[in-house]
Order: C-alpha cells, then sequence, then structure tokens
C-alpha cells in the first residue's frame, strides 16, 4: 500500500472548492440556514421557517403573532448566536414576518 495523502472529509473539500470559484458567500449563507434549529431550538424551529438570507437580513416566517413578538425581543440574541456558530457576521438583522 502506498504513503499517500488521508482522505479528507467532504466537508472540507466542498469549502476549499466553494473559495475556489469564488462562492464563499453562498456557502456561508447556506450553512446559516442549516444551523437555524440547533440553534434557535426545537421548540422556535417548529412554529418557525426560514424563507431567505439577502443583504444579511435573514427572513424568518413565524405562524403565530404571539411568538413572533417574543422572536423580536430576543433577534438581537439569535443573529449573536447564528454569527458565532458560523464564525462571521453573516446575519445583520432577523426579520420576523
Amino acid at each position: 500500500m502506498s504513503k499517500g495523502k488521508l482522505p479528507r472529509q467532504l466537508t472540507t473539500v466542498m469549502v476549499d472548492m466553494y473559495r475556489t470559484i469564488g462562492m464563499t458567500e453562498a456557502y456561508e449563507q447556506f450553512r446559516t440556514l442549516q444551523i437555524w434549529e440547533q440553534i434557535v431550538g426545537e421548540t422556535i424551529a417548529k412554529i418557525t421557517a426560514v424563507e431567505r438570507l439577502k443583504d444579511g437580513d435573514l427572513y424568518v416566517k413565524v405562524r403565530n403573532p404571539a411568538w413572533r413578538m417574543e422572536l423580536n425581543f430576543r433577534k438581537k440574541e439569535i443573529a449573536a448566536r447564528l454569527n458565532e456558530a458560523v464564525g462571521s457576521e453573516m446575519i445583520r438583522t432577523i426579520i420576523f414576518r
């Protein structure tokens, strides 16, 4: 058996590919959307649906007006946790609708 490079994780290969083709920001946006449930928890994830991320604004649909009000009070905290999880200032503000 020849000694060569160790196999790399697919996520590492994908990050390198996105950097090479100039889509780093798109990949970071995708990652941000994917970790929504992990950041807000199962209860909030069930009553929300992330719609899109555009120019630093994260649009989230909320099924219940009472929850929408509660989440508006917590949006800075949620945005900070999302940004910390992805390692960059991807989310400027969250717009609950």
